[in-house]
């Protein structure tokens, strides 16, 4: 062969591997980069044609795809919306959120898990057809955690979470105000964005999911992290124990005092279990101080703070514990001021592990995921994340959070027959804000256990801000629900 053939033939085959090379990156390695472009109008109509899986909580569908007569097949539809919205998100044409989002792949039926079923479809000749998911949420458990929020008032802004402390399970998980899905899921984009502007715009921000994006001050709920770590430095301390008191504190460094509202906190000690009780500033503040930046930065962190509070459910933001505080900041985190900052999720995860005898449970909120049949294709096992305090830390906590509730600021949280372990928190996020209401508990009965974390970030102002008088009563009927009193 002449040297110029030869050159040909050479540049040829150059052209044709160059070729394979860029089939196979576009085809393989590219393909779900491509598929994922929101400009891909095919794959889009393809997606949005399919038969996609359905999300359940229990038994209950809460969204689903249903045939339509149209081009595109199937409509999706959110028949119990607004105690979900927050969770499921929506899909429409354009996109999707929420869980419909971070759970696309299994839902229209392409993640790689599902490979026995895309074959079984490909090779029976069927259209191919999404998985579902099933969620850890107990439905009755979430309606009445709605109920009860949504009975505050038109205007509530808060949030609801339920967990079992024994596996993380997330039992309910509700936030207000919301919004339909259904209204974000229609056939006209036109329509879908003017109704999405519209939640967007609106100043009560409906799309913000309280219940693990909204992190805030969680006021006198953290003085059980408090506790937790002056307890773990302290192992003859326990509930009887003297501790720091008083009328008020001088922060240190400043000229600055803090009181007790008036509750009694003894004149320089008082009991740990009063303390607790009576929820006195002084005494969280001066352990906090005592106890220093490096061990409650030590114990926050185990608890969940400055973390991923839980992977499988999207939107989740991380809650804050700040190092490197001057001491009269430090002072001031001890009580859930100053630059703390959390989700009603973390401090139901707070609650979780001191129920749980110190060990917290990794939250999550995927159950399995089941082929159209029915049949289980993944299902997750519980996993310890840390444990966080001794059992003989958490026993003391638990003692304290029972004799709040039995004698102390949490008793609207009291149920017979069922030990009931609670804090009550007020806190405020700026300069002249009306406060914010926290209730954090666990109730227990033959064994089984929930706990449950409530925030209340706008209230009437005729209404008096209180933890008890207003979170309470939602987590006592939360945990009569999840305990199942009266059945």
């Amino acid at each position: 062969m002449n040297k110029p053939i030869r050159t040909v033939g050479v540049f040829c085959m150059l052209l044709f591997i160059a070729l394979l090379a860029q089939s196979t990156n576009l085809q393989f390695f590219r393909s779900g980069e491509l598929n994922d472009r929101p400009e891909n109008r095919r794959v889009q109509e393809a997606r949005f044609s399919a038969e996609r899986g359905s999300i359940l909580a229990g038994d209950t569908e809460i969204a689903l795809s249903v045939p339509v007569d149209d081009r595109y097949l199937y409509q999706r539809q959110y028949p119990v919306a607004a105690p979900y919205a927050h969770m499921t998100g929506w899909f429409y044409f354009g996109g999707a959120s929420g869980l419909e989002r971070s759970q696309n792949r299994v839902l229209s039926g392409d993640d790689p898990s599902l490979f026995v079923n895309q074959l079984s479809d490909l090779l029976a000749n069927r259209n191919p057809a999404g998985s579902n998911v099933g969620l850890t949420i107990d439905p009755d458990v979430q309606q009445v955690a709605y109920d009860q929020l949504a009975a505050q008032g038109d205007d509530v802004q808060g949030a609801v979470v339920a967990l079992e402390p024994s596996t993380g399970r997330i039992l309910a998980s509700v936030s207000l105000p919301t919004f339909d899905p259904n209204q974000l899921a229609l056939r006209d984009v036109n329509q879908v964005q003017e109704n999405y502007q519209a939640l967007y715009d609106d100043e009560a921000n409906p799309l913000t999911n309280r219940a693990v994006a909204t992190t805030l001050p969680p006021g006198s709920t953290f003085k059980l992290v408090t506790a937790a770590a002056y307890l773990e430095d302290h192992p003859d301390v326990d509930a009887n124990t003297q501790v720091p008191g008083g009328s008020s504190y001088q922060l240190p460094g400043t000229r600055t005092s803090i009181a007790n509202g008036g509750r009694s906190c003894g004149e320089t000690t008082v009991s740990l279990t009063q303390a607790m009780e009576q929820s006195c500033n002084t005494t969280f503040l001066q352990l906090a101080v005592e106890e220093g930046q490096e061990g409650m930065t030590e114990v926050a962190d185990a608890f969940g703070f400055n973390a991923d509070p839980a992977e499988d459910y999207p939107g989740t933001a991380a809650s804050a514990y700040p190092d490197n505080a001057s001491d009269d900041l430090l002072a001031k985190s001890g009580i859930g001021q100053q630059d703390v900052r959390a989700t009603p999720l973390q401090m139901a995860m707070v609650a979780a592990t001191i129920a749980n005898d110190g060990v917290l449970m990794e939250p999550y909120l995927i159950d399995r995921v089941t082929s159209p049949d029915g049949e289980t294709i993944t299902r997750h096992e519980p996993e310890e994340r840390a444990e966080v305090v001794s059992s003989r830390t958490a026993g003391i906590l638990q003692e304290l959070m029972v004799n709040t509730v039995e004698q102390g600021t949490a008793r609207q949280a009291r149920i017979d027959g069922v030990e009931v372990g609670g804090k009550t928190g007020t806190a405020e996020n700026c300069d002249g804000c009306r406060p914010y209401a926290w209730f954090v508990s666990y109730g227990e009965r033959d064994g089984q256990q929930v706990a449950v974390a409530v925030m209340l970030q706008n209230v009437s102002p005729n209404v008096s801000i209180s933890g008890g008088g207003l979170g309470g009563p939602i987590a006592k009927a939360v945990m009569e629900q999840a305990l199942g009193v009266g059945e």
